[in-house]
């Protein structure tokens, strides 16, 4: 981020700030609608769609883009004359993949924002972004809005904010270094007021929630191996299903594409099944370790490699999250903020009684931070096709949450102990002895 002293240098074109933060978020919503645009049109132009009329085609881009944004679609479908047979629902199945990409366009864009402004000028660009991104949704929901499939013009014009402020916020952070060079202020100077245990009450409440965050990157990028190998193992019976399908080569490009975009659900998904909470698909059908109840599914490629049956081993995969919980049990020791086990070492003088408290307690709190992380990455990734039996598509946020909050605290407890063996300079230390605190350490 520019200082003030290099006014008079500043690079780029000499446009208003908030003019510039327009012509980014414009140049978002070109770019992250022909990405959607592209293969529907490829597809259509190769006679993939029985509907032959082009605005129809533009029309389901313009809906994608807004599903890609998190915007639910209305929809109504009329089975019948009459009015009893029409039905109503709601598809707000999120592609986790499609959001990715205003994200990381926003995010690009608020690093160059934050180049060409200062400390105390970012509200401007980053304004004038945040204006026409909603401008451009809401025109979106108005235009591509159809008599079966509708977008609320309020959800048009504020949820896409979402992915596309917070990765201009990210992104202008990550450049500017601090968040006292983005806004201006200094958080300094308050904690300099505090005392030294609320000091270190927040450097331990902080690296718990970066452990949280840990625990829930590894059992989710465990889970995506986990995933990938399953795909692979199952490759015969997708490739049937491709084949029965007979779409075509671009047919199914497109068909490939729209999985991918489905694929960081489905690695979320993987992930409440390792933990024990499995997903729906559909009403009344279930996925679990322990087995498997599902009801006819659309034919689509990669439910093919759904787990069938009973699986007697299913329960080893109740091992990822607790191997999770290791990883970021290790973590904070690594990270050396462990104040409350030192506060704890002074109250209760006993070691083999302070260690086993310091222990469960950081257990119980690192587990409800990866609880409630998780809790997000379940909630985001469920949702309903709308219509018909499958309006319960994923997992259920809270129970596969608690799943996953439990094992990774008894990782944790794991992980926090077997730690200081990892480390070289730990090797030999008794686990019994009193560590003494930092506030009473010696200098070497």
């Amino acid at each position: 981020m520019n200082s003030k002293a290099a006014r008079p240098q500043r690079d780029g074109i000499p446009m208003p700030l908030w003019l510039q933060g327009a012509f980014e978020a414009a140049q978002m919503f070109v770019i992250s609608a022909l990405i959607v645009a592209i293969p529907l049109a490829a597809t259509w132009f190769a006679g993939g769609f029985a509907e032959k009329d082009g605005s129809v085609i533009a029309r389901l881009a313009g809906q994608i883009w807004l599903l890609g944004h998190g915007v639910p679609l209305n929809l109504t479908l009329a089975s019948g004359p009459s009015s009893a047979s029409v039905q109503t629902g709601v598809f707000n199945l999120l592609p986790l993949g499609l959001v990715l990409v205003p994200f990381f366009l926003s995010w690009r864009a608020g690093r160059r924002l934050a180049r060409a402004s200062y400390t105390d000028q970012l509200w401007q660009p980053l304004l004038g972004a945040t204006i026409t991104y909603a401008a451009a949704g809401l025109a979106t929901g108005y235009v591509c809005s159809a008599p079966g499939i509708q977008a609320s013009l309020m959800a048009s014009m504020l949820v896409p904010l979402i992915p596309a402020v917070s990765g201009l916020i990210i992104g202008s952070r990550l450049e500017a270094g601090s968040w006292s060079r983005l806004i201006g202020m200094s958080a300094a100077d308050w904690i300099a007021r505090t005392s030294q245990d609320q000091r270190w009450a927040g450097s331990y409440l902080w690296t718990v929630v970066r452990s949280g965050f840990v625990a829930v990157m590894a059992s989710l990028s465990l889970s995506a191996f986990l995933l990938a190998v399953n795909l692979a193992a199952r490759w015969a019976d997708i490739a049937a299903v491709y084949q029965a399908l007979r779409p075509g080569p671009l047919g199914g490009a497109a068909l490939t594409l729209a999985q991918l975009a489905y694929m960081p659900n489905f690695a979320a998904w993987t992930m409440s099944w390792a933990g024990g909470g499995g997903f729906n698909l559909g009403a009344g059908s279930t996925v679990t370790p322990l087995g498997t109840s599902v009801a006819p599914v659309p034919p689509i490629p990669v439910l093919a490699a759904l787990p069938t049956g009973e699986m007697p081993l299913g329960f080893a995969a109740l091992l990822i999250p607790v191997v999770a919980g290791v990883l970021a049990g290790w973590w904070f020791v690594r990270a050396g903020e462990n104040h409350f086990d030192e506060w704890l070492s002074l109250k209760v003088r006993q070691r083999w009684l302070s260690l086993p408290g310091s222990t469960l307690f950081l257990g119980a709190v690192i587990g409800i931070a990866a609880a409630a992380m998780a809790w997000v990455a379940f909630w985001i990734s469920q949702g309903s096709l709308g219509i018909g039996r499958l309006t319960e598509v994923g997992p259920d946020p809270t129970t596969a949450a608690l799943w996953i909050g439990v094992e990774v605290a008894a990782g944790v407890v794991i992980g926090s102990l077997v730690g200081p063996w990892l480390e070289g300079d730990g090797a030999g230390v008794p686990l019994l002895r009193r560590q003494e605190p930092a506030s009473q350490a010696r200098p070497e």
